[in-house]
């Protein structure tokens, strides 16, 4: 599919974009919308792809990498937490999705060890 070309903005993709906005934009406020343009968000009100505020594309939007994915048709690497299940990009040879999941496998590998030791001697 070529990035290039408009499409209309699915259901999900706008409710994904909205709470985004709302909960992870530093540009928008409630009251006043969006504090630099000293209007109305112009992502809340996003019909078609392409376009839009330059702080949410390069700021807000990596932080949903499905939604990232199908805007910008970059598809990228995702891979299985081993832990919790969720699904990441993958970088290098990172196979956990946070610090979190990393230290809970290495606790659950300590375990696994110290039984180990403690039953052979």
């Amino acid at each position: 599919m070529n990035s290039n070309i408009p499409r209309e903005l699915t259901r999900d993709e706008k409710v994904t974009i909205r709470k985004l906005v709302t909960s992870m934009c530093a540009n928008y406020d409630s009251a006043y919308g969006c504090l630099p343009l000293d209007c109305d968000c112009v992502m809340l009100g996003k019909c078609w792809t392409g376009g839009g505020c330059k702080y949410f594309r390069s700021s807000v939007l990596p932080l949903d990498h499905a939604l990232e994915a199908a805007l910008t048709g970059v598809i990228m690497d995702m891979r299985a937490c081993g832990i919790c299940g969720k699904s990441f990009p993958v970088h290098n040879n990172q196979v956990y999705c946070s610090a979190s999941c990393a230290g809970k496998a290495r606790n659950k590998r300590q375990r696994g060890y110290m039984r180990k030791r403690q039953g052979s001697i």
